[in-house]
């Protein structure tokens, strides 16, 4: 299979990230500003990003500019303007008589739609938060002698109508069934982004999986991709499961934008690095050696302090986009569902 050939019809539709530029310059900004134009916007001070961002370049440390803030940013805050960008909805949920089950119609925004087979085996749903929101759920029934069901975390810019044809390729070729969430704020999901409503939003969704489906965790694959491997993290911290996928996964906020950061400070946002040592479970992780959103040694740092880290994917030169589009990809991943996790 060529590397276009599994998902020709969407090619961009499993990690739509923002710029390189954007996303590392943001974040460094929101953090850098506070000392040295505390009066600027976060949108001002990337606006101006050169300026400020000579501090660094100048040689001015990392513990420097912290004795710089006057108080420190808000985890939560950050995460919210600069880690999430939900699209305008590229679906909807059209409910049954019941009310109970929803079908997934995808929006003129959609480029693709699906068959009628194909809409038989997606059933959509909604599930209540620990914090209130209401949060959109897809299961997609890909193999009906599926002994998996992979519980899905998405990146950052999409939602699950760019998703869902995406599932339906993967979950076919490496037998597995495909449940998954769209975040507070994104799609038809309640609420806003943020750290605490992604961990909230994977709760719900792990409590839905279990419960409305009936599927042990031992049968359970929980795969995050980019900033979903950090709600992936925090639940395989708390639980064990059959088996655990960290695609482009990052250690941090602060160490995506300030790359020689050592240390996990106390206003960090996502800090996967300090929570990965309590997984239990295997632990496969993909990342690309030419990622520009994650540096690739994140993903090596995320492995090496995995207690039960199985053989990575190292794509070579592949960047945050297009992992999925190697031939690799999709034979370690069958490897690893179909042999590893059966030994």
């Amino acid at each position: 299979m060529t590397r276009s050939g599994m998902y020709s019809a969407h090619v961009t539709l499993s990690a739509i990230e923002i710029e390189p530029m954007t996303s590392r310059s943001r974040l460094a900004c929101h953090y850098i500003k506070r000392a040295v134009a505390p009066e600027l916007s976060d949108d001002e001070a990337f606006t101006n990003a050169p300026l400020t961002l000579k501090f660094i370049m100048n040689g001015l440390s990392f513990s420097e500019l912290c004795c710089l803030f006057c108080c420190p940013p808000c985890p939560g805050k950050i995460a919210a303007k600069l880690a999430f960008l939900p699209p305008e909805p590229t679906y909807a949920f059209t409910p049954d008589e019941t009310g109970s089950k929803f079908t997934l119609t995808l929006t003129e925004r959609a480029e693709w739609q699906y068959s009628e087979r194909e809409k038989e085996n997606i059933e959509g749903f909604y599930s209540r938060t620990t914090r209130g929101n209401r949060i959109a759920c897809l299961f997609v029934r890909c193999s009906p002698n599926a002994r998996f069901t992979i519980l899905f975390s998405h990146g950052n810019a999409v939602d699950l109508g760019q998703m869902s044809s995406f599932y339906l390729g993967l979950g076919t070729r490496i037998n597995c069934n495909i449940f998954s969430y769209d975040y507070s704020g994104y799609g038809v999901s309640g609420g806003k982004p943020s750290e605490k409503n992604l961990y909230a939003d994977i709760d719900a969704a792990w409590q839905a999986l279990r419960t409305r489906y009936g599927i042990s965790p031992e049968n359970i694959i929980l795969y995050g991709q980019s900033i979903g491997t950090v709600p992936t993290v925090d639940l395989a911290a708390r639980y064990e499961v059959g088996a655990v996928v960290l695609h482009s996964p990052l250690m941090s906020g602060m160490r995506v934008a300030f790359p020689n950061t050592k240390r996990t400070w106390f206003f960090d946002a996502f800090p996967s690095i300090d929570k990965i040592p309590k997984v239990t479970s295997p632990v496969l992780v993909i990342h690309g050696t030419e990622d520009e959103v994650i540096d690739f040694s994140h993903g090596l740092a995320i492995y090496e302090r995995c207690p039960r880290a199985v053989e990575p994917l190292w794509v070579e030169g592949a960047g945050h986009n297009d992992v999925e589009l190697f031939n690799q990809y999709l034979e370690r991943l069958k490897r690893f569902v179909s042999v590893e996790l059966l030994n």
